[in-house]
């Protein structure tokens, strides 16, 4: 698949949307709301997202602006109160990784190998599958699950015990759900922030393949 399509695929498993292509909220079983504008650079051109509730003239003007993304936060900020900037890598695990150590599916059998450190993800293991975690003395201490979910492709929610981590645990909970997302016919796509270099390191040691960078920004409802 070329970058943009690629790109196209992340924000659709992202973000609901509605019949303009608007973002209405995120796509999770939980939904959040959307970011006020969403902006997923490739080498093959970008893709603009706008929150559902911003004015068509708004809209336009930060179309307008192009990539200009200190000036897109601005003109944002001068509609509505910003709480968030994001921006980052976003990857696609083509490719099969062999893992540094098993991980095992988690369902409901054997949730209870979240408790002890993963508990919030107790209520999300129906709604998160696949969903894979590295165990150790009985208990799990680095997770992947998929967060947003497409038929198409899934994005990754990882997640590793302070404790446990720089040992190759995220990596090998992450090819193991990515495999198992290819087996169910779906793209198994990754994203982190620009300033998380652990997880950027994850993705490297996986070989996965860049496709494009994210920048959105959250915040409040616009102002009338």
């Amino acid at each position: 698949m070329s970058p943009l399509v690629l790109m196209r695929l992340h924000v659709d498993a992202l973000y609901r949307h509605d019949a303009r292509s608007r973002m209405v909220c995120s796509n999770e079983w939980r939904p959040s709301p959307a970011p006020l504008f969403f902006l997923g650079r490739t080498r093959q051109g970008s893709i603009w997202r706008f929150r559902a509730d911003l004015p068509e003239e708004l809209c336009a003007e930060l179309e307008a602006l192009g990539e200009r993304e200190s000036e897109i936060a601005r003109l944002l900020e001068s509609h509505a109160p910003i709480e968030r900037i994001w921006t980052g890598p976003a990857y696609a695990l083509l490719q099969p990784a062999r893992p540094a150590a098993d991980a095992v599916a988690i369902g409901a059998a054997n949730a209870d190998l979240l408790r002890g450190g993963f508990d919030a993800w107790l209520d999300d293991v129906p709604h998160r599958q696949p969903f894979l975690a590295v165990i150790e003395d009985g208990r799990a201490v680095s997770l992947c699950a998929s967060v947003r979910i497409l038929s198409s492709a899934h994005e990754a929610g990882v997640e590793t015990l302070p404790a446990f981590r720089e040992r190759g645990h995220a990596a090998s909970a992450v090819a193991a759900w990515a495999e198992a997302v290819r087996r169910s016919g779906a793209l198994p796509l990754y994203s982190t922030s620009s300033d998380n270099a652990a997880s950027q390191r994850v993705a490297a040691k996986l070989g996965a393949t860049q496709f494009g960078v994210d920048f959105h920004v959250s915040g409040g409802r616009p102002s009338d």
